[in-house]
């Protein structure tokens, strides 16, 4: 049976639909807006996976570029794998409904959504996470809290619901909202220095269009919603818990209690091995619950210290950020480095400056465009005490460097006053809680240290809650165990003015405004705390670059000059870097960045553009070259490939019979640009004369005869008249083809 629901929604037809396609999947539904279409499916195993303590959920989230038209680059022409806004977005769907499940669910599940079609004005990824809540809740599988995702933006008329790619370019905020009927389960956001309050609203703004949509998922499950299967949670030996907890529960909280993170998480496993291998290898269902038992035990010490003694692990208050130390310039030859350290987290984080040949290139199913900015971040496994082999970046790390590379890019400089390419780099080498708000602040000191002139520093902290009914607690500067066994992992970072980036995610059901408004406000009280702290290391850009960084001088000439820069077949551009070694990029409106580590040869490149783009100037003498003769006058060339004409009239002060008298083919001579008509130029040698004469003092030349009588046998033709025309012209040299 085909159910479909369709609304209006932010101005466009939103339609919901199931039973068509994928029936084969526990639950499937396409999701159109606009002309774009998400098919999201929900599969679950029959078979329960034994031994598992955690979820087993995969989400993937794929572009088909055929949605767009496009057939993908590369020599195997098909899709490879995830790039990194479909590695984003399937984390975007995967952090608000992994919490959603039931606990005890351990059947394999993977959500799968795939763009169908693209109209390229409206993002897909909120579709998708609307998408999988509506497979999800109308499948079989015990998913039973139905929520939507939309992006609010920001403008001069207000906030805007699920604005376009093109209403995206110019509002200051690109906000996901993710909520469920009442509460708000997840958030995500990039902006241009918000105020908590406009976040705030804005939230609210677009939970309150996430309850519409949760709505049409409810009255489709009353038509076309599944059964749901039992989730059953594993249920725990009261008699087995009981001695437990006598035999370790103060040992484990006296382990908690160590100030050093790394002795204290060793303490409590060795408790937790103890107590494990004192029941006989012959009784292992024993030996998992008392595993089940301990890791339940660990939690409610946690969550009793937090919540009810009020009480943190390292004996902060509950707004109290952990210490704080910065340096910059740790690294001899990087162009900007810095180490960030709060508590036992720490980040090493380094600026390189490259040039246009560096920017990264990316095809995305919106079209190819260019990135100049990147921040990268790693995580070694040392950070947290570990041996893990090294891989590439998995979706954490990709999703870590995301949301920092968002926090720093509304303060880079534009390109025109700034023509690198900058790649950061943050290497967390111990982590505590929120490595990726220490890559913020790392980053925007690196920054500075290597010269960029970042309009303002950007520093960001993390907050977390604890919640049971009403009884809850916010604190600043969450720690590792405090993340882990706390409801929610708020991360905030911004400057003085305002919120640059944001990301919210939770373990419950959803938060109050109230809540979200104290975690703000501790947030922006956190961050001035360490901005304090970063401008007494370094308050300002370093006013030059690092010696080591490429130099790039950026001149403008004439669009029409281009061709005569790069030359036929660039045999122009190619001698130019030639001779002098520098990076040149010509873009098409006329800039030009030249680029190089050596100063002088990155002028000498300037001086060379400039010689070949010079325009004439009135007024202004040039030595000349005599390139052809005429009996009405002679062509000079006065810069490379322009030429003006020198009327034999203006050869001298005297009157002239003829031209060969004065001047010779191919001699040098002093020449004065009179008149420029677009590209005819008018020369006069007479005017260099008669100025060298005035200087010198000396009088003036007798005219010899009447202007009109030349000794031609008849009236001279006047200026401009007939043959090659009265006016200069560019030479027909190839380079002007």
């Amino acid at each position: 049976m085909i159910t479909t629901r369709t609304i209006d929604f932010g101005g466009r037809s939103l339609t919901i639909e199931t039973g068509k396609v994928a029936k084969q999947a526990d639950g499937a539904v396409t999701v159109r807006y606009g002309d774009t279409v998400t098919l999201v499916t929900a599969t679950a195993e029959r078979r329960e996976r034994q031994g598992v303590s955690f979820l087993p959920l995969t989400v993937d989230y794929r572009e088909n570029t055929y949605a767009a038209g496009k057939i993908p680059g590369g020599f195997f022409k098909r899709e490879g794998r995830p790039n990194e806004k479909e590695t984003l977005t399937s984390r975007m769907i995967d952090r608000p409904i992994r919490p959603l499940f039931p606990k005890g669910w351990s059947f394999e599940t993977q959500v799968i959504a795939l763009v169908l079609s693209a109209d390229l004005a409206n993002d897909p990824d909120v579709l998708a996470v609307t998408g999988a809540s509506a497979a999800l809740y109308l499948s079989d599988i015990p998913f039973t809290t139905p929520i939507a995702a939309v992006r609010v933006g920001l403008d001069d008329s207000g906030y805007v619901l699920n604005p376009t790619y093109e209403q995206m370019e110019t509002s200051r905020l690109d906000l996901v909202v993710v909520g469920s009927k009442n509460d708000v389960i997840m958030v995500e956001a990039g902006a241009s220095e918000v105020s908590e309050k406009e976040m705030l609203e804005a939230i609210w703004f677009g939970q309150r269009h996430c309850r519409t949509l949760v709505e049409l998922q409810e009255d489709m499950a009353r038509e076309a919603g599944k059964a749901k299967r039992a989730a059953k949670a594993r249920d725990l030996d009261a008699d087995l818990y009981r001695r437990t907890e006598e035999a370790c529960r103060e040992r484990l909280y006296q382990a908690m209690k160590m100030p050093v993170k790394i002795d204290s998480y060793r303490a409590v496993a060795a408790i937790m091995d103890e107590q494990v291998k004192a029941i006989p290898e012959t009784e292992p269902q024993r030996r998992d619950q008392t595993t089940l038992i301990l890791n339940d035990l660990h939690k409610k010490i946690a969550r009793r210290e937090l919540l009810v003694e009020r009480r943190r692990f390292d004996g902060r208050a509950a707004n109290q950020l952990r210490k704080v130390t910065c340096e910059v310039g740790v690294l001899p030859r990087t162009h900007g480095s810095a180490l960030f350290t709060r508590g036992e987290t720490q980040a090493l984080v380094t600026s390189t400056l490259g040039t246009s040949e560096d920017v990264q290139r990316l095809d995305w199913l919106e079209g190819e465009s260019e990135k100049r900015f990147m921040l990268h971040y790693n995580f070694p496994p040392f950070s947290v005490g570990e041996v893990k082999f090294l891989r590439g970046p998995g979706r954490r790390e990709i999703g870590h460097g995301a949301l920092a590379e968002r926090a720093l890019l509304p303060l880079m400089p534009s390109e025109d006053e700034f023509p690198y390419t900058v790649r950061l780099v943050s290497d967390i080498l111990e982590s505590n809680g929120s490595s990726s708000m220490a890559s913020i602040c790392g980053g925007s000191l690196s920054l500075m240290d290597a010269g960029a002139p970042l309009r303002s520093a950007v520093a960001g902290a993390a907050m977390g809650l604890v919640k049971e009914g009403d009884n809850y607690v916010i604190l600043t500067d969450i720690a590792g165990v405090e993340d882990h066994y706390g409801d929610m992992d708020f991360k905030v970072a911004g400057t003085r003015e305002g919120i640059t980036a944001l990301q919210m995610d939770i373990k419950i059901d959803g938060i109050s405004k109230a809540i979200m408004d104290q975690a703000l406000a501790q947030a922006r009280e956190a961050r001035m705390q360490i901005l304090d702290v970063m401008d007494t290391t370094l308050a300002k850009p370093r006013p030059n670059i690092s010696s080591f960084a490429p130099r790039i001088f950026t001149i403008r000439i004439n669009k029409d000059k281009i061709r005569e820069v790069i030359g036929p077949g660039g045999k122009m551009i190619r001698s130019i870097i030639e001779r002098t070694g520098c990076k040149i990029d010509v873009e098409d409106d006329g800039r030009i960045n030249i680029a190089s580590v050596d100063e002088s040869s990155a002028l000498k490149a300037i001086e060379i553009i400039k010689e070949i783009t010079a325009e004439a100037e009135v007024g202004k003498t040039y030595l000349g070259k005599v390139t052809r003769i005429a009996n009405f006058g002679a062509f000079v060339e006065i810069l490379p490939g322009l030429e003006g004409l020198l009327h034999i009239s203006e050869l001298a002060e005297h009157r002239v019979k003829e031209v060969q008298d004065e001047i010779k083919e191919g001699e040098e001579i002093l020449v004065k640009v009179i008149d420029v008509d677009g590209d005819r130029i008018r020369l006069s040698r007479k005017a260099v004369l008669r100025d060298k004469r005035i200087e010198a003092g000396e009088p003036a030349p007798q005219e010899v005869a009447a202007a009109g009588d030349s000794g031609r046998g008849g009236p001279r033709r006047p200026f401009g008249g007939g043959g090659h025309g009265g006016h200069g012209r560019r030479p027909h040299s190839s380079r002007h083809r």
